[in-house]
């Protein structure tokens, strides 16, 4: 199975990946001799937040991706877009997918419960993507979409906080039955 992509595309996965795996190896390493890593009630409420933001941070990316999917039009690469969307949860926020995935480093730190990754690595990542989607995804849909993202950038925010984007935002994502 060939997945068609942009190497834009495979570089952010990869990157991903890295800061995943990465700061979780680093993170255990400097644990390693921590009592509060070897706690179980630590590990116990910790794992039972890092399964809830974990799955916000999923439910986002996969309300964010069927209202991005309308964006696909003919034959292009997988995750990508020929049309700006500004509908659904596009219209509260610029960047969902995104500002739920910038939850998965502390969901992944909270799920091992290190205290070095959820409280040193996972913030560093978390800021990390936040610069990486407000500059290069930023330049990249200008680039693509030109006037008319400038004008969807003036009335819509990059992320949002109001109580009904949320609630679109994190809803449980209902597949299409087929």
């Amino acid at each position: 199975m060939k997945i068609k992509t942009s190497l834009s595309v495979v570089i952010r996965i990869i990157l991903w990946l890295i800061m995943l795996i990465g700061g979780a190896v680093v993170a255990i390493c400097a644990d390693k001799d921590s009592s509060l890593f070897h706690n179980f009630i630590f590990h116990l409420i910790s794992g039972t937040f890092g399964i809830l933001v974990t799955t916000l941070a999923f439910r986002a990316a996969a309300n964010g991706g069927k209202e991005l999917a309308k964006g696909r039009v003919g034959d292009i690469p997988r995750l990508e877009t020929n049309r700006l969307v500004t509908s659904g949860i596009y219209s509260c926020m610029r960047h969902p997918m995104l500002f739920g995935l910038t939850l998965l480093p502390l969901g992944w730190a909270l799920l091992l419960g290190s205290p070095t990754f959820i409280t040193i690595i996972a913030p560093l990542e978390m800021i990390f993507i936040i610069f990486m989607v407000l500059v290069f995804e930023e330049m990249e849909v200008k680039r693509k979409f030109g006037d008319a993202y400038e004008a969807y950038k003036r009335e819509v925010p990059p992320i949002s906080f109001k109580k009904e984007c949320l609630r679109e935002l994190f809803k449980k994502y209902k597949r299409k039955e087929e």
